[in-house]
């Protein structure tokens, strides 16, 4: 009925403005710069009347005044957005006690921000709680952090649109390893896990690699196990794939969204042609990658339908971008100012107050955390410090918060096809390692997430599929340089026979975060090296993905042959391959156009590769086929290095400073996962393997949007042809 809807707004109104009311009153007694009222005293009567008034017009100009400033505001860069917005909500309360009919409220500057932050948090929290048994209610809330509205554009298709949501870093075994111990309860819904499932009888096997599939809904679609109850049915299918050679974000985050990983060695590395490092999380890089990637495939990306990108080292050809990093080096225009996803968190001014709060709560949850670990003598560590918490802060509370709002726009906007990329686990893995508590923390605010993406779905104006997937997986280890006292790079110098330093340069991390903090900024800081300037023309570069290491000597034009390393530097290939801590190097061949190279002289031409023999046997399936494509790639390193896998435990050694790495071959890192709807088709077919390569991803998520949304979605470029006619080159 419209007046019980008319008298359930106006309660929830009064509601709200009495608990601002109270609120105003209790920070007037504790603050000594805010009063309501005059220096001679006033009756309580007044001062709450004052507080009354006061609290009311905060309020009315909050709903009235601020979403137009945050829109004239759209073109600041988000991080300080956030800042700005105490400032102007700090604003807005002394504005608020000017116009009080009282004329008795007062407030110092920096005491208007305190109030006003709190008052914000307060009305936002109560109107939260009065909303949260209402539906109609709790879909307004919603819709008032959309993006903007689309008046102009056609009616929301009825048609079920797609929401990829990459968990960046979380492999396979992560994932399922969380969902049995009860840490992401969303995913465990999905697949019907846990909750009111009985564990196996006595004598029912597992399956080793846990990926079963339901079989007339009374399979564990995690770990196989036959169920004798039942109470909820799965609603979602885990499907592992495996990465290519370079398990890393730059790789299969442009090979998801473009269909190509053509080209793209390892997460940086030298470029003779042009004398440039290309880094996969540099703006300048990753726009060239890009514009490479729709130059290979003839076509604009997975999103080029109605899509969006949210906090992604690529565009995918969305009409729609939020903090992606291939467009932060342009100038900003209205079709990539990102306005959507700032919009959409900061129109609510208690988001930033929130966020806030978070962020200082993970600055400190990490110092804690670091230094828990440093007087325990945890190991293997990495240092921690510097600005490493507020990178970290940044990652899991204000790039989660802005992305995942922006989602919820586009989902409220009715948009077709949304990818969005949450960073947090990655970064906290890299330092604290894949399986800390420190990581296991994050990914149950992940799974919240979700949760909160499937509630707005119910609210959306079309229905829509949640398909979650990660890029990469990541092998827990100490770093190279922990082991053996030396970097690749030292070992490289060593085996040239140029002197090696005392002390190494330590290597930069390559953590997704940090890109994401550069973008939200608008200030794409170059790493050192961008452009290589030799003071002596033989030294070689020697450049670091993860595990993966990568040896290129900039005076000579060409990819040099093993021959002409061996006769350069007759004791360089010998010193890498037998050292304990590498596992296999990848070089080119005269006689058998490439070879990988082994402890005790193993040397296999790539013809006669294959994955079951040394050196290559333990880094598991697909390994030969992905070094082979490897070497077919024009900007492949002179030597390709592959750190040493320990498959008992699953540790590798990274190159880099970090105990939870990926980028090359071994152990978790190269396993990462695809959880999809069941009414979406399976990835694979019956009796086929799982996919393997982002590319094949790609096609797979391309085949679920023209699945549900028509021929009107293109079917992606086969790329294959195109990739052959390069080896053929090549060679």
């Amino acid at each position: 009925m419209p007046w019980r809807w008319v008298v359930s707004q106006i309660g929830r109104s009064v509601t709200v403005w009495a608990a601002s009311t109270v609120t105003m009153l209790v920070l007037a007694a504790l603050l000594p710069d805010f009063r309501l009222q005059s220096a001679d005293g006033d009756s309580l009567t007044r001062i709450a009347v004052t507080a009354a008034c006061g609290a009311g017009a905060f309020g009315i100009l909050s709903a009235v005044v601020w979403p137009l400033l945050v829109r004239l505001l759209l073109l600041v860069p988000a991080l300080f957005l956030g800042l700005l917005v105490f400032v102007l909500n700090g604003s807005l309360l002394l504005l608020a006690l000017r116009v009080n009919p009282s004329g008795r409220g007062a407030a110092a500057p920096q005491t208007a921000v305190i109030v006003a932050a709190v008052m914000s948090a307060v009305a936002s929290a109560t109107g939260a709680a009065l909303a949260v048994r209402d539906d109609e209610a709790y879909r307004r809330r919603l819709h008032r952090l959309a993006t903007r509205r689309r008046r102009s554009d056609p009616p929301c298709p009825t048609t079920p649109g797609l929401v990829f949501v990459q968990l960046d870093g979380v492999g396979h075994d992560v994932l399922t390893a969380a969902v049995r111990k009860g840490l992401m309860p969303t995913v465990s819904r999905w697949l019907a896990t846990g909750d009111g499932l009985q564990k196996p009888a006595d004598g029912v096997q597992e399956p080793a690699d846990g990926l079963q599939k339901p079989a007339d809904g009374l399979q564990n679609p995690v770990d196989g196990r036959q169920s004798t109850e039942h109470r909820i049915q799965p609603t979602h299918r885990l499907t592992p794939w495996r990465t290519d050679w370079s398990s890393q974000t730059g790789a299969s985050q442009l090979g998801i969204l473009h269909g190509s990983t053509f080209d793209v060695p390892a997460f940086r590395w030298y470029e003779k042609d042009c004398g440039e490092v290309m880094v996969c999380n540099r703006p300048t890089s990753a726009a060239e990658l890009q514009r490479r990637a729709i130059l290979h495939t003839g076509d604009g990306g997975l999103l080029t339908v109605d899509g969006a990108s949210r906090g992604n080292l690529f565009s995918g050809g969305a009409g729609e971008q939020a903090l992606v990093l291939s467009i932060a080096t342009r100038r900003r225009g209205r079709e990539n100012r990102s306005r959507a996803g700032y919009f959409a968190y900061f129109s609510d001014p208690a988001s930033a107050v929130r966020t806030a709060l978070s962020f200082v709560a993970e600055v400190a949850r990490e110092v804690g955390q670091s230094t828990r670990a440093r007087l325990r003598g945890q190991r293997p560590r990495v240092g921690r410090g510097g600005l490493y918490p507020l990178v970290r802060a940044f990652a899991t509370v204000v790039e989660r918060d802005v992305v995942v709002a922006a989602v919820m726009g586009d989902m409220l906007a009715g948009r077709t096809a949304v990818y969005a990329d949450l960073v947090a686990y990655d970064e906290v893995a890299h330092h604290s390692g894949p399986h800390s508590r420190d990581a296991e923390k994050v990914l149950q605010r992940l799974d919240r997430a979700l949760a909160l993406l499937q509630r707005v779905a119910e609210h959306a104006p079309r229905p829509y599929r949640i398909v979650v997937l990660s890029d990469h997986g990541q092998s827990p280890g100490e770093t190279f340089h922990a082991r053996y006292g030396l970097t690749l790079g030292d070992l490289v110098r060593a085996g040239c026979g140029l002197p090696v330093p005392r002390r190494a340069e330590g290597t930069r991390s390559g953590a997704e975060a940090r890109a994401a903090v550069r973008a939200a900024l608008r200030r794409p800081v170059e790493e050192k090296g961008e452009r290589y300037r030799p003071a002596r023309g033989s030294e070689p570069v020697v450049l670091a993905s993860g595990n993966l290491g990568l040896v290129s000597f900039p005076d000579v034009r060409h990819r040099m042959t093993k021959e002409e390393i061996e006769a350069r530097h007759p004791a360089l290939l010998t010193t890498l391959a037998h050292h304990p801590g590498i596992g296999f190097l990848l070089v080119r061949s005269e006689e058998h156009g490439g070879v990988v190279l082994g402890a005790h002289g193993a040397e296999i031409p790539l013809a006669e590769l294959d994955d079951v023999s040394e050196p290559l046997a333990r880094f598991g399936p697909g390994a030969a086929d992905a070094v082979r494509r490897t070497h077919s790639f024009p900007h492949t390193a002179d030597i390709m290095v592959n750190s040493a896998y320990d498959p008992a435990d699953g540790e590798v050694l990274a190159f880099e400073e970090q105990i939870g790495s990926h980028g090359g071959l071994g152990g978790a890192q190269s396993r990462s996962f695809l959880l999809s709807p069941l009414d979406l088709s399976a990835p694979v077919g019956e009796g086929e393997e799982e996919p393997a390569g982002a590319e094949q991803v790609h096609r797979v998520l391309r085949r679920w949007l023209r699945e549900l949304n028509g021929p009107e979605v293109p079917l992606t470029a086969d790329t294959d042809t195109d990739a052959d006619a390069e080896e053929e080159r090549v060679a």
